[in-house]
């Protein structure tokens, strides 16, 4: 290929896209999409109603519009069903917790992502070297935030794994560092004959049974509180792991492993859940995205490939393990004693 084949327009796109990245979180911090649930309005109805000013407000909009996120007719806007659906603060189907999150913390810790590089410590709350998770639940409004992000990333990939597990052949399950119960919600709903235990630190359990009452698991959905580290895990047929071992380093992901295989009886399961990364490190782009964002995050955590994920499950003593890939950007490892 000679230099006239060549553009820059695909490195001129990525080294902007954040333009239209930030234009998103605005508008899910805005309620923009919240305030169209009843149907579409004009851009002076919203203008008054997200107090935003004239000169900005066509552009915003229209925005939004090209990127797929708004439809506009006859000078109203609307959702469309895919905003409509997982932008709506009133629907049970609201993701926009991970957008809030992101837009409040993670959009200016990125911003110092050179010197996470370079040094190789996190950039967040936990960067004078604290833990960043006590950092967040050492205050209720972050914490609640933070808890319902987990919930708007997990709740689709659930979703998935409640239909790709085979739940039929087991009865329970606890789900281990459950924080405001996404998945451990979507598997009971999937499946009512399942009994579960969503296990974290105490100060979860609040919001945890909050969340789950609301949609009527009071009766087979508990909250046993605790530390994956330090206390004994919850007897179950299948313990889940979904976005936890991510955020430890390699000795602390193994002693995982080796702590689940411990409280499972013979035949039990381990699954794992992440943004898994392929083994030759080349497509699951948002996976090792995600590995970057541990490293903004914790002090020595990293997203890992299933052949690693098996490994340490095999040096576990678990007698075989194999990866699933989901149809999103996550896969299941699932390990049996």
């Amino acid at each position: 290929m000679s230099e006239d084949d060549v553009s820059p327009d695909e490195i001129l796109k990525l080294g902007t896209a954040f333009w239209a990245s930030k234009v998103l979180l605005s508008a899910v911090e805005l309620g923009l999409f919240t305030a169209l649930a009843a149907g579409p309005l004009s851009r002076q109805d919203l203008e008054v109603r997200l107090g935003l000013h004239p000169r900005g407000a066509r552009d915003f909009l229209d925005a939004l519009v090209a990127l797929g996120m708004l439809d506009r007719r006859e000078g109203r806007y609307a959702n469309t069903p895919a905003t409509g659906q997982f932008l709506d603060r009133g629907k049970p189907s609201y993701v926009g917790g991970l957008l809030e999150m992101a837009n409040t913390r993670l959009y200016p810790f990125w911003g110092r992502l050179t010197t996470a590089l370079q040094s190789g410590l996190p950039q967040n709350e936990a960067a004078d070297g604290s833990d960043p998770f006590a950092a967040i639940y050492s205050k209720p409004e972050l914490l609640r935030q933070f808890l319902g992000a987990m919930t708007g990333v997990s709740r689709p990939t659930a979703r998935l794994i409640a239909a790709a597990f085979p739940w039929s052949e087991v009865t329970s399950f606890v789900d281990v560092g459950c924080a405001q119960g996404g998945c451990t919600a979507e598997l009971a709903l999937a499946h009512p004959h399942l009994k579960a235990i969503g296990f974290d630190l105490p100060a979860v359990g609040p919001v945890f049974e909050e969340f789950v009452g609301a949609l009527g698991l009071g009766g087979r959905v508990r909250f046993a509180a605790g530390d994956f580290f330090t206390d004994p895990l919850p007897a179950s047929d299948v313990i889940v792991m979904g976005h936890i071992l991510h955020d430890w380093d390699l000795a602390q992901k193994q002693a995982l492993v080796r702590k689940a295989h411990a409280a499972l009886a013979p035949g039990g399961r381990l699954l794992v859940y992440d943004a898994i990364i392929d083994d030759e490190r080349r497509e699951n782009v948002f996976g090792l995205l995600m590995s970057l964002n541990m490293l903004i995050e914790t002090p020595g955590g990293f997203d890992y490939t299933g052949a690693e994920a098996m490994n340490w499950m095999r040096e576990a003593g678990f007698r075989a393990a194999r990866v699933e890939a989901l149809p999103d950007a996550h896969s299941m490892v699932i390990a049996t004693k």
